[in-house]
C-alpha cells in the first residue's frame, strides 16, 4: 500500500475526533529549525488577523484491538485498514509543512497490538519530527490509556498538548458499549498527566531551561447523543474534569451513527448538532463566566433548551437577580447579564470610572442591548416602552427564525410554558428548560 493510499484511509478515519482547535502555545521560529507555533489557533481556526490555520489531522493506524460499538475503527467493523511507519508519517508531515499546507500535526491512533507498542510508535514519530527535522510547529498527540507512564512522560516532552478521550459520559455507558475500557483506565493517565504538568510548572519556575511538559495542557472529548445521559450529567462531569484535572478544554462531539448496534441510534439518524452547540455555550459559561453546572441545569430541568442560549435561560429563570444596576455592579454580577461578556464588562468598568454611564452609549462598549436591556438599569433608567412580562421577554430573546427554516426538534412556543408558570407573576416565575 502506498503512502498516499494510507493517507486517504487514515485521514478519513480521524474525522470523528473533534478535539483540535487552538493550540494554546507560542513558539517562535528559530534559525536552522522548521516551523513555529502560535497560540492564536491551529486547525480550522482563525487568528486575530483573519488567517485560517490548519494542521494535519491523522491516525497513526486505524487497526485497533478494542471493539467500541460507537467507533468507526472498532475491531469488528469490516473496513480498509492501514498503518504508517513513524518515518513515513514524519516525512509526510514535513512535506506538507514545506508546501505550506499545514502548520502542525494532530496525531491519534487505534491501539495496535497493545497500548505500550502503540505509544512507542507515536513517540518515535514525534522524536523524528522534533530531533531529526527540528520541527517547532504545534503537535497535539493522543495519550494511549494503559501505556506505561515512562512512555507518556517522554511523549509529553515532545508534544504541545495531550488528550485522553473519556468518550462516554458515564461508567454504565462505557461498560455497555466498550467493555474493554473502564473509567479508571481513562482517568488514571489523565490524573497522572495533570500531576506531571503541575510538577513541571514548578520546575520551570526554578530552572529556566527545564524541558516543558505538555505546555499547552491536556484536553478530552465526550460523545453526545449516543447514550441517554442528560446535559446536566454531561456538564457536571465536564465541571469535575476542569476542577480535578485542570483540563484546558472538554470537547463535545455530536454522535454520527456509524454502527448498526441496537445499543446506539439507528443508522441514518441525524447527529444532535444543536445540542452540541448548546453544550459548548454552557461550557463557555463555566470556564469564563463563573457559572456552575448546577446553576444552569438541575434534576428538574436536565437538558439545555434548543431555542434559547443557556445564559438567557438562566436569566429568565432567576428574575430575583435582576435588574442589575450597571453603575454599581461588581464584575461577577455584570457577567451574569445576557448581552454582557468579559470584554464589554471590562469596558463598562473603565467607562464608569470616567463618568456616568448612559443607555445610548452601551452599544459602543460592546453590550448587546437587544438582550441586556431586559436585565439592567443604567443610572436607574431603563429604555422607554420596554415590556417586562415573562412572555414578552421570552419572545424578544428568541433568535429570529431563518426564512424557510424548519422548526428545531423540540421547538416550543410560549403557550407551552404557561401552565407551568407560577400564576403569571414575574417575580415568582420559573421558566422551565
Amino acid at each position: 500500500m502506498t503512502t498516499l493510499e494510507k493517507l486517504k484511509i487514515l485521514t478519513d478515519a480521524a474525522k470523528y475526533d473533534v478535539a483540535c482547535t487552538s493550540s494554546g502555545v507560542d513558539r517562535a521560529g528559530k534559525a536552522g529549525a522548521l516551523g513555529s507555533s502560535a497560540a492564536c489557533g491551529i486547525c480550522h481556526s482563525f487568528s486575530a488577523d483573519g488567517r485560517c490555520i490548519s494542521l494535519l489531522k491523522v491516525l497513526f493506524t486505524n487497526r485497533c484491538i478494542c471493539d467500541c460499538q460507537y467507533c468507526l475503527n472498532r475491531r469488528s467493523n469490516d473496513m480498509p485498514r492501514a498503518a504508517f511507519t513513524p518515518r513515513e508519517l514524519a516525512d509526510l508531515t514535513i512535506a506538507f509543512y514545506r508546501r505550506n499546507y499545514i502548520e502542525g500535526l494532530f496525531l491519534s491512533s487505534g491501539i495496535l497490538r497493545n497500548a505500550d507498542y502503540t505509544c512507542e510508535m507515536l513517540l518515535e514519530t514525534l522524536r523524528i519530527l522534533r530531533r531529526e527535522y527540528h520541527f517547532r510547529g504545534y503537535i497535539h498527540v493522543k495519550a494511549i490509556p494503559g501505556a506505561d507512564e515512562q512512555l507518556l512522560a517522554r511523549l509529553g516532552l515532545l508534544a504541545d498538548r495531550m488528550s485522553v478521550n473519556i468518550e462516554m459520559p458515564s461508567e454504565k455507558s462505557l461498560q455497555k458499549l466498550c467493555p474493554e475500557k473502564t473509567r479508571q483506565s481513562v482517568l488514571h493517565p489523565m490524573g497522572w498527566i495533570a500531576e506531571r504538568i503541575a510538577q513541571n510548572t514548578h520546575e520551570l519556575a526554578k530552572y529556566r531551561h527545564a524541558p516543558a511538559f505538555v505546555p499547552a495542557g491536556q484536553s478530552t472529548q465526550m460523545i453526545v447523543g449516543a447514550t441517554p445521559e442528560s446535559d446536566f450529567q454531561i456538564l457536571r462531569l465536564a465541571q469535575g474534569l476542569y476542577q480535578n484535572y485542570g483540563l484546558k478544554r472538554v470537547f463535545y462531539s455530536a454522535y454520527i451513527p456509524v454502527s448498526d448496534s441496537a445499543l446506539l441510534p439507528p443508522l441514518g439518524s441525524k447527529p444532535p448538532l444543536q445540542r452540541e452547540h448548546r453544550l459548548y455555550q454552557a461550557d463557555w459559561l463555566m470556564r469564563f463566566y463563573g457559572f456552575q453546572a448546577q446553576e444552569l441545569l438541575d434534576e428538574a430541568h436536565p437538558n439545555l433548551h434548543p431555542q434559547l442560549d443557556p445564559k438567557c435561560c438562566w436569566a429568565l429563570r432567576h428574575p430575583e437577580f435582576f435588574p442589575v444596576e450597571l453603575e454599581r455592579a461588581d464584575p461577577h454580577t455584570l457577567l451574569r447579564v445576557p448581552g454582557i461578556g468579559p470584554k464589554s464588562m471590562r469596558a463598562i468598568l473603565r467607562a464608569r470610572r470616567a463618568g456616568s454611564l448612559r443607555l445610548e452609549a452601551l452599544p459602543k462598549l460592546g453590550v448587546v442591548c437587544k438582550r441586556a436591556q431586559y436585565f439592567i438599569t443604567c443610572s436607574g433608567r431603563r429604555p422607554k416602552d420596554l415590556v417586562l412580562t415573562p412572555e414578552a421577554m421570552w419572545r424578544a430573546l428568541l433568535p429570529a427564525p431563518k426564512k424557510g427554516a424548519a422548526p428545531l426538534p423540540g421547538q416550543l412556543c410560549w403557550e407551552d410554558f404557561m401552565p407551568r408558570m407560577s400564576g403569571g407573576n414575574h417575580a415568582a416565575a420559573s421558566l422551565p428548560l
